[in-house]
């Protein structure tokens, strides 16, 4: 049964991976593809935690976790981008 669902679950996010992909793609402003990125990324590390319970392995954790950080590190560095301009604040004499 825990087959059916996970090959069930990782088609679900295939296809939603590659819908988030062509928002990425062909958005029409910055924050779309932004936000586009945002979603690959969580559907990415949902695709390795439903393929980490398929195959019964704790392995591919660690990596899931590694890569929602950078991501969340990544839309933080990309909202400020879009908001400022800049990402490191200067102060200039």
């Amino acid at each position: 049964m825990i087959e059916w669902v996970t090959t069930f679950a990782l088609i679900v996010l295939a296809i939603s991976l590659l819908l988030a992909i062509y928002r990425m793609i062909v958005g029409p402003t910055v924050a779309d593809r932004a936000v586009a990125l945002d979603s690959v990324t969580v559907h990415s590390v949902a695709a390795i935690v439903v393929y980490s319970v398929k195959v019964q392995s704790l392995a591919f954790l660690d990596s899931a976790l590694v890569i929602a950080i950078l991501s969340f590190l990544a839309t933080v560095v990309i909202a400020k981008f879009i908001v400022k301009g800049v990402i490191i604040d200067r102060e200039r004499d």
